[in-house]
């Protein structure tokens, strides 16, 4: 998948500085001027970072990190503010299970290694997840080869350590051959 990130913020200065921040960086930026415009977008093209404002006109940003984690959760979330306090970041954390907070005038170099890592962290959670379906899969094939031919995964071993395969007739080995390919 493109190293896409979308940026939302209501003011087109900060976006243009967040887009020349990110400039030399490999990642695709699209940019929305709301809340539910970026909604929008989420719903045709997936991103693997958001980075969204907090104060903007209708939906915040807090809120709509929240939505987009409930529909995205994959999905790694940034908020800027201007204005915040303790408790407003706090609630913005837990609430929409930020990765990471950025007041504005933020720091180019932080906010770059932050976006590199949200990335890196999008790229193995995506990697996890497609080796666990695999192994989901491997071990629904092994369960039924196991049920098509009892103790077939069973592994005994002789007193020196070495495998010990049981006694199979040559109609039992065909058997196998053909059910396996």
């Amino acid at each position: 998948m493109t190293n896409r990130i979308l940026l939302v913020d209501d003011e087109p200065h900060i976006i243009s500085a967040l887009k020349r921040v990110l400039l030399e960086e490999p990642y695709e930026i699209l940019s929305a001027a709301s809340a539910e415009e970026g909604l929008k977008l989420m719903e045709s093209t997936r991103f693997k970072v958001v980075i969204s404002d907090e104060r903007m006109p209708g939906m915040g940003g807090a809120e709509f990190l929240s939505l987009v984690r409930n529909s995205h959760p994959e999905t790694i979330r940034i908020l800027l503010t201007g204005y915040a306090s303790l408790e407003s970041a706090m609630t913005a954390v837990n609430g929409g299970e930020i990765y990471r907070f950025f007041m504005k005038p933020w720091n180019d170099l932080e906010l770059i290694l932050a976006v590199r890592t949200a990335v890196e962290r999008y790229d193995l959670e995506e990697e996890n997840r497609r080796l666990l379906a695999l192994v989901k899969r491997q071990s629904r094939e092994l369960k039924a080869i196991e049920e098509r031919f009892p103790g077939i995964t069973g592994i005994e071993r002789g007193d020196d350590g070495s495998i010990t395969l049981p006694e199979m007739s040559e109609e039992e080995m065909e058997q196998i051959r053909k059910q396996c390919g």
